[in-house]
């Protein structure tokens, strides 16, 4: 159920709570409308939640920029690394 259909289980729970003086044969419809509108209202809150929680943009990842190899003189006798010039 979507956004709307929680609004509109609210207005029906007002509208039975607030607006009705029917009287039903072993239903409080007073008891219906405030149920409804709490569970719009759950509804809601459940949806707001859900909906913050995908607009949150995480930021990219900085890229990892590989160094290019330093190209130092290779030299023959095992001190290749560059500590040995």
């Amino acid at each position: 159920m979507g956004l709307g259909g929680c609004i509109i289980l609210i207005a029906v729970g007002a509208i039975l709570t607030f607006a009705t003086d029917w009287d039903m044969e072993g239903v409080n419809l007073d008891l219906v409308g405030i149920i409804l509108m709490i569970v719009g209202l759950i509804g809601v809150t459940t949806f707001s939640s859900i909906a913050r929680r995908r607009r949150v943009v995480v930021p990219p990842t900085t890229p990892v920029v590989d160094e290019e190899p330093h190209h130092h003189h290779h030299r023959r006798d095992g001190y290749s690394d560059g500590y040995g010039v």
